[in-house]
């Protein structure tokens, strides 16, 4: 009896070494990695526009789940045993369910897809799981109106999605913009909607946050649009695009503890000069008296000396419906004639006439003219304080002018939005923590380590399919060829690109 409690012992004891050493090697795998060497290593294409929006990974079956909306309705299963040769092996059909996919996300085994509604896209939509392995149907639910991003949290135990919600084009259906989580336990749902912060509503537009004119309710003009949940699973941030703001979402209490307002970015220095014409055949980066609203679409998270920070792909995005549209050309606006005495000038198509503005913000004194003029989107990433929301860093006009020296600025996009940063995730690589920012018109990911979140440093760029949509980036520590390797779906030709680093 002594003789087998001893061997019992003796085998608890290696198991348990073979397991931290197992953690320990994973920790470890990553080390010898150069964070500014990444290259393209396999490619695949699997369709034409809107084929490739979003991949997720699997590590169990080693193969990519990737939205294919080019005239089809399904996941296309992607085998990338060798990364190389990446191989189309399979489809998942959603007809079925009802419903278009906008979004995937992958957790031990498990495939959760977002579905819009396709016979009402105002009506509620619903989270499908499936088995990675077979593609069985596991569960779905229901969730709110036009959930646009999926993810699970990085324990397993929540799926969110954010439920844009977007208003028909006659606006005569307008759904309350909601995030819904689900207890992967019990498939239990619960949906939140921000009726509750209507209250604050003037003193968050003071602070930039945006709600439109035509809205009908504060709950019914929020867009959630993207989300990053923290590493412990215990926080989530999610980014209203149209709205200028971020919210703060509890995952234990299932609460919305509070919207942070992203304010406005002065275009009137040097630092952040910016190209605002497409008819003046030239790229010209200068100074104007103008305001970008950051308008964040995708979002990342790290933390750095114990704190939080959650970096935005400051996009911006414009509403553009039969009933109520907020865009218009400058040259079509009225200028206040005292803030713009040289309005004649400014209103040629060679300076800021042609630059798409918000239509109803700017007229300050309520007189009818514009004090401002406020643009969409800020061309540029941001660090954020992830506890108070204020902002750490800027990229200025980085983005731009680093595109326009590698010579592929579009400046066909300079009176839009420029490069539009669309695409943000943060991956920790040894003992740098580096940041992928994909540009939807520059078809370009730029990378920068951003290990002191102050001062980040620029590492590289480079070229992908046409306007990437997805990043993805796969630890050594969760790849099984033992390399990190980044991800980029593009949607614009159907394009899977596969990038790999070189070993130091």
């Amino acid at each position: 009896m002594k003789k087998l409690t001893i061997s019992l012992l003796t085998a608890l004891f290696i198991m348990t070494s073979c397991e931290n050493n197992e953690s320990k090697n994973e920790e470890e795998v990553s080390v010898n990695e150069n964070p500014a060497s990444f290259k393209e290593i396999g490619s695949i294409t699997i369709g034409g526009e809107a084929a490739a929006e979003i991949s997720a990974y699997d590590l169990k079956t080693k193969r990519l789940f990737t939205v294919n909306n080019s005239g089809v309705n399904q996941i296309d299963v992607i085998d990338i045993t060798d990364p190389s040769k990446p191989i189309k092996i399979g489809k998942i059909d959603l007809a079925t369910y009802e419903g278009a996919a906008n979004s995937v996300s992958v957790f031990d085994g498990k495939l959760a897809v977002a579905l819009e509604s396709l016979t009402d896209k105002q009506g509620n939509g619903k989270v499908v799981v499936f088995n990675t392995s077979d593609y069985s149907l596991i569960k779905q639910v229901t969730v709110g109106a036009l959930p646009d991003m999926i993810t699970f949290s990085p324990d397993g135990k929540f799926i969110m999605t954010a439920n844009e919600g977007e208003p028909s084009t006659d606006y005569l259906k307008d759904p309350n913009g909601t995030i819904s989580i689900i207890d992967t336990n019990t498939y239990a749902v619960t949906t939140l909607d921000f009726a509750s912060f209507s209250g604050q509503a003037a003193t968050l537009k003071k602070d930039g946050f945006r709600i439109s004119t035509y809205a009908k309710s504060f709950a019914q003009d929020i867009e959630p649009e993207y989300i990053t949940i923290s590493d412990d699973s215990k926080t989530a941030w999610v980014t209203l695009q149209e709205n200028n703001g971020v919210a703060k979402v509890d995952l234990t209490s299932k609460t919305i503890t509070a919207i942070f307002p992203l304010g406005l970015k002065d275009y009137n220095t040097a630092e952040n000069a910016i190209d605002v014409s497409d008819k003046d055949d030239k790229i010209a980066f200068n100074p104007w008296k103008v305001k970008g609203l950051y308008m964040p679409d995708a979002i990342s998270h790290f933390t750095t000396n114990n704190v939080p920070y959650f970096v935005t792909a400051n996009e911006g995005d414009s509403r553009e419906y039969t009933a109520y549209t907020d865009i218009k050309r400058m040259k079509d606006m009225k200028l206040d004639a005292t803030v713009f005495p040289d309005a004649a000038t400014l209103k040629l198509e060679t300076n800021l006439g042609r630059l798409n503005l918000v239509s109803d913000m700017g007229d300050t004194d309520g007189d009818g003219d514009l004090d401002e003029m406020v643009s969409f989107g800020a061309r540029s990433f941001s660090i954020w304080n992830g506890n108070t929301g204020k902002i750490v860093y800027d990229s200025k006009n980085d983005v731009d002018k680093k595109i326009n020296e590698l010579g592929t600025y579009d400046d066909k996009r300079s009176d839009d939005k420029g490069s539009e940063p669309e695409a943000v995730t943060v991956a920790k690589m040894g003992n740098q923590t580096i940041l992928f920012v994909g540009l939807e018109r520059s078809d370009a990911v730029m990378m920068y380590d951003v290990t002191n979140p102050a001062s980040p440093q620029y590492l590289q760029t480079v070229k992908t399919g046409d306007a990437p949509e997805g990043l993805l980036y796969i630890p050594a520590s969760k790849s099984h060829t033992k390399r990190s390797l980044l991800i980029v779906s593009s949607e614009g030709d159907g394009t899977v690109k596969i990038y790999q680093p070189d070993l130091k």
